[in-house]
């Protein structure tokens, strides 16, 4: 009686001055222990009721069942196996009551296998609490699906549910998404239950898993007696489904209701907040959990840290993490990644140590906070250490394996990239897309269209996210044939032509040369967001059509869509290459007084490349002065750039100086340099340039020429004898200098920027790469057809002047892509206006 009323300790007294006990006594005082939440008294008890071996005490079923829930409660699978072996030896384990509460207790202690098998042994005593024990077990280890099969044989095997049957398959429902299913036992509880309260949060709680809110709430709506579980699972259903602005409209219903905050409902409440950005109402929260005490709670710990990481208020989140007693896991792994987050890559790196000296176990997600910090500091030999750290504690993950792949892609270490690609055994979709890329970003364009190949051949089809980068690739090899395969490809498997899709579909077909295809498909996509009208206007703009590029840009406007900082740059550039100076200048302007926008350093760039090419040399360093920022090397290379074409030798010496001393490391801006130097005949300011890059051990990249012909793409570098073709290439190209110069063409020595012979100046430019690739294409394709040239450098003015009187000679139509542009020859002229 006392046990029942809650008042154990008068039961414990009692007990204790009775003269002599009996089984019934014993098992009164363990169930009183075991209601009133003392588990562990409770088998203390039972210990000591074995101990005390009177007559008439020994335990019954009614003893072990008991004995073996507070076992469950406690997790304690050693004494719970202990009283196994009792019950077998006394007979018991064949009692129902008994073999029901060791199924609950071996899966409360994380021994299912244990549970499955005393269930199978039962077979002929099984109830209804026996499949529902069994079925419960499954779902608390997370083996939903085995719960669904049993749920199936309960059925089939003709017993009918109960309240807590529901409750075990509804939770079975919402962790494998089962819409259908759930509400079929919604039907059937609706018919023949009572317990309304447990079953209507366990249907709640289904419906927010499957996304069905409405149905939640009509399910809320009904509980007649809501309770704090009703509350703050309705609460987390807005926000699972990232209804953020109703879940904080709701709990304004829950304090109309009187129903007060309790930990689980703050922790919602901030993780709503956080997902809103509300830093004032955060706060607000994070003062109310002080208030009640609840910040105490590890949980709602962590969950305002991660609340004020995502208003970008990392001090705030760190003043938690201080004040946090107990700290897990999850505390440290949230902390890191804020500091990540927050670019406080020492700071991130220092808790980084504190977490190894405190012993706490590091995991996949924290070494991905610590990659990102490698990152971020750009230092290879951190991402190597922690790369090794990882081996040795047994933690790279595929995830892992997959962001080393990118990063040492960065760091321009694709052999590395592709050392750990290779011991991947199971390769996802992410692995293979981040070979492709790793390969496409470091020039390995062949080498990525041969990966795209073999993960088809491997089963694994291609996402979005894959074929961008493809595209990508194929972009960069100025490959159209095999552009168009995979753009058939995205047709036959229904891909949405909206999106990155769609946009690196313009971008590879303008990067192919083909702007009649990037044209169509633009012209097809539906849904037009500023990312495609931004690769369209570039697109058009990289080919040399600057006014059809501003024309886009105002039917973009007409749109209603809203101009960012890339669609800016790419109207700059437009602007630039079509010599478009008042355009170009207006723009800028537009951009700062209309809409807001501070220009980058690239704009700027743009700015001083539209006045450099109007030969404005001075007036571009005026305007390089009155920057509000100190220029960055992109700008002074665009300076540099107009000084060697309109021949301003004291500014190009000034912007030279200035380029090198800002990127001392970077191989392209002595190669600029040198060719300046060489252009003004200071041959030994070029020897000078040439010894520093040999001092830091920078090279120059070869110059190097392709053309696709058929499904083949082939590569020509400078007095390339290495192809096939080359004796028949080589006269050839022979042949077409020999008829060019009867009809005037002479050489311009000027741009062999080498100190050598006027003889030797004349041979290099003959067996200059574009060349060859021009005349491969000439005698490998029938009259007419055009031709499409890629080179890695700019194309230089002599074999630029080549390119058009062959354009005309030969009735071709010439597209060349240099490092800088696209150049159009047709009929002896150039769509560059002979700025090239």
């Amino acid at each position: 009686m006392y046990g029942r009323c809650g008042r154990v300790d008068d039961a414990r007294r009692l007990f204790d001055g009775m003269p002599a006990r009996t089984v019934f006594s014993w098992n009164a005082l363990v169930g009183s222990y075991l209601s009133s939440g003392s588990a562990g008294k409770a088998v203390r008890v039972y210990r000591a009721m074995r101990a005390s071996a009177a007559p008439g005490s020994a335990p019954d079923g009614c003893t072990l069942a008991s004995v073996l829930k507070a076992c469950g409660v406690e997790g304690d699978g050693r004494c719970g196996h202990e009283v196994h072996g009792l019950a077998v030896k006394s007979g018991l384990d064949k009692n129902t009551l008994v073999a029901n509460a060791l199924i609950g207790m071996y899966a409360k202690c994380g021994m299912l296998d244990s549970a499955l098998r005393v269930f199978e042994w039962l077979q002929e005593g099984r109830d209804v609490a026996s499949w529902n024990s069994v079925i419960t077990g499954c779902v608390q280890n997370g083996r939903t699906l085995e719960a669904l099969e049993l749920f199936r044989g309960m059925q089939s095997s003709g017993f009918g549910m109960n309240s807590y049957t529901a409750v075990g398959v509804l939770q079975v429902c919402a962790e494998l998404a089962l819409l259908n299913l759930g509400r079929e036992l919604h039907a059937a509880l609706l018919k023949c239950s009572s317990e309304f309260n447990i079953q209507f949060n366990a249907l709640l709680v289904m419906y927010a898993r499957c996304g069905r809110v409405d149905s939640a709430l009509r399910v809320f709506r009904q509980i007649d007696e809501k309770d704090y579980i009703s509350w703050n699972s309705m609460l987390s259903c807005y926000i699972q489904n990232g209804l953020y602005a109703e879940a904080i409209e709701f709990f304004g219903e829950m304090l109309q209701h009187g129903c007060q905050p309790d930990h689980a409902c703050v922790v919602s409440l901030s993780s709503a907040l956080g997902h809103l950005g509300w830093l004032n109402n955060g706060r607000e929260v994070h003062a109310y959990a002080i208030k009640q005490r609840l910040h105490t709670d590890l949980q709602v710990g962590n969950t305002l840290m991660d609340m004020y990481i995502k208003c970008d208020s990392i001090e705030c989140s760190a003043k938690v993490f201080q004040s946090m007693s107990i700290r897990d896991h999850i505390s440290w792994t949230t902390i890191l990644a804020s500091f990540v987050q927050s670019s406080r890559h020492f700071e991130a790196l220092e808790m980084f140590r504190e977490v190894q000296k405190l012993g706490i176990k590091v995991d996949s997600m924290m070494i991905g906070s610590i990659l990102e910090t490698c990152n971020g500091l750009k230092s290879l030999s951190l991402l190597k250490q922690v790369h090794s750290y990882a081996i040795r504690n047994g933690v790279l993950d595929l995830i892992l394996k997959n962001r080393l792949i990118d990063m040492y892609g960065d760091c321009r270490k694709v052999h590395h990239s592709l050392s750990i690609f290779q011991t991947v055994e199971k390769k996802d979709i992410v692995t293979w897309t981040s070979m492709i890329n790793c390969c496409a970003n470091n020039g390995l364009l062949n080498e990525a269209v041969s990966l795209f190949a073999e993960m088809q051949k491997a089963n694994i089809e291609p996402d979005s996210v894959a074929l961008v980068s493809i595209l990508v690739a194929i972009a960069g090899l100025s490959s159209l044939t095999k552009g168009k395969q995979v753009h058939g490809f995205i047709i036959r498997r229904n891909f949405p032509m909206e999106g990155p899709v769609v946009s690196s579909l313009v971008d590879m077909y303008s990067g192919c040369g083909s702007m009649n295809y990037a044209t169509r498909v633009f012209s097809g996509a539906k849904c037009k967001d500023v990312v495609l009208w931004t690769t369209m206007i570039n697109a058009t703009g990289m080919h040399g059509h600057g006014k059809q590029a501003i024309d886009l840009f105002e039917r973009m406007i007409q749109t209603g869509l809203t101009p960012d900082h890339v669609c800016f740059l790419a109207l700059l550039h437009a602007c630039s290459h079509s010599r478009l100076v008042d355009e170009g200048k207006h723009y800028l302007d537009v951009m700062m007084s209309k809409y807001g926008l501070k220009p980058w350093q690239e704009h700027y760039a743009c700015g001083v490349d539209i006045l450099g090419r109007s030969g404005q040399t001075e007036e571009a360093y005026r305007f390089i002065e009155s920057m509000p920022m100190e220029p960055k090397s992109v700008v002074w290379c665009a300076l540099l750039g107009a000084c060697r074409v309109h021949k301003n030798h004291d500014l190009a010496v000034v912007a030279a100086n200035k380029l090198l001393e800002l990127e001392p490391d970077n191989p392209g801006n002595y190669i600029l340099v040198s060719n300046v130097f060489a252009e003004m005949g200071k041959w030994n300011s070029v020897k000078e340039i040439r010894i520093r890059m040999a001092e830091r051990g920078l090279r120059k990249d070869p110059a190097c020429s392709w053309i696709e012909i058929g499904n083949n793409v082939h590569t020509f570098t400078a007095r390339d004898h290495s192809h096939r073709d080359s004796e028949a290439i080589h006269l050839k190209l022979a042949e077409i200098t020999g008829k060019l110069s009867k009809e005037g063409y002479t050489e311009d020595t000027r741009f062999v920027l080498h100190d050598v012979s006027e003889e030797e100046k004349i041979d290099m430019l003959h067996k200059h790469s574009e060349r060859l690739a021009i005349t491969f294409g000439l005698i490998s394709t029938r009259p007419g057809t055009p031709l499409r040239i890629a080179k890695n450098l700019r194309v230089c003015g002599d074999c630029h002047e080549f390119t058009k009187l062959v354009s005309k000679m030969f009735e071709r139509e010439i597209v060349v892509r240099d490092a800088n542009r696209f150049h159009h020859f047709s009929g002896g002229s150039c769509s560059c206006g002979d700025f090239c």
